[in-house]
């Protein structure tokens, strides 16, 4: 079924591979990829890119004219380490890119939308272990804020003028393809990096550090199910919960340590520490499974074999 569609923040860690996985899907010439940058040379040799900035209404809705645009992936965003750096350039970012988009759809430019949110939605009062889809909310930080915020967007704008968006709170996402993107869950791609060219690693939190993580075809997958699925069957119109698996910084060094044997982590938490403490250790998303089936097929094992494989390449 031939579809255009457009990605905004096509050159991130997610974008990249979603980009990559809709040409193989749709044909290279009806996804466009779009950023404020361009991205590596399989992203950009493979089809078409128009320089975006997230932020610009006239400049998205002159794309969206020009290739007679269905569907919007709004990838772009600035992350929750990095943002806590930048407060109000990220606010900016990540609610003025997300009402350009709803705007679209508001004025049935686009069809449909899809939109990640984040775990970072969830603050320390929220239950710790299988955090469920509807509980208290309380983020703290500036990327949480933004999320929950945008949250209450979309269910706004879609029972308010009807605007097919979608969405899910990602957890920590792991990639060999792509360099981290200033999260806090990005250890959790460098220790395998550190791990493959020098034998250890210096982790920025602390031991027991549980968090919820996905391998990032786990993810792509999960996105576009969601994408796929029946819009009467979605019970959900703020962001469905995502769950693969949840491990500490001790459980993955051990899970590379099968593969490596010498290999070393030592502990040095930084500002990022306070961020990860605020986060779920788990995550019920049953309501995935049951309104679109998902189900997810990398475990930490199954990832860490993926991961050092491709590094080692």
């Amino acid at each position: 079924m031939e579809k255009s569609i457009l990605i905004l923040g096509a050159c991130g860690q997610i974008g990249t591979e979603l980009t990559l996985e809709l040409r193989s899907r749709y044909g290279n010439e009806h996804v466009i990829a779009s950023d404020i940058r361009e991205g590596d040379a399989q992203l950009m040799d493979s089809g078409p890119f128009e320089l975006l900035d997230a932020t610009n209404y006239e400049a998205i809705e002159d794309v969206v004219m020009h290739y007679e645009i269905e569907e919007v992936y709004l990838m772009a965003a600035m992350l929750s380490a990095t943002a806590e750096k930048f407060p109000m350039r990220a606010w900016n970012l990540n609610m003025g890119s997300l009402f350009n988009v709803l705007n679209l759809g508001k004025e049935r430019k686009i069809d449909k939308i899809f939109w990640p949110s984040s775990i970072a939605v969830f603050g320390s009062n929220a239950p710790k272990e299988k955090t469920p889809q509807n509980t208290l909310m309380e983020p703290s930080t500036v990327y949480g804020i933004s999320k929950q915020a945008g949250e209450n967007w979309c269910v706004y704008y879609f029972r308010k003028f009807g605007v097919d968006v979608r969405s899910v709170r990602y957890p920590g996402l792991i990639s060999w393809k792509t360099l981290p993107g200033g999260g806090t869950t990005d250890y959790a791609v460098e220790i395998y990096r550190k791990a493959a060219e020098q034998g250890k690693y210096t982790c920025f939190l602390k031991e027991g550090t549980k968090l919820p993580m996905m391998y990032m075809d786990d993810a792509i997958r999960a996105t576009l199910q969601l994408m796929d699925a029946d819009g009467d069957k979605l019970t959900i119109r703020s962001s469905y919960n995502l769950g693969a698996m949840s491990f500490a910084p001790e459980e993955i060094a051990e899970s590379i340590q099968k593969h490596i044997a010498d290999f070393q982590i030592t502990y040095q938490p930084d500002f990022r520490q306070e961020i990860a403490d605020s986060w779920p250790n788990s995550i019920d998303d049953s309501s995935a499974r049951r309104d679109w089936g998902w189900s997810p097929e990398f475990n930490l094992e199954k990832t860490t074999s993926e991961m050092l494989e491709n590094l080692r390449k």
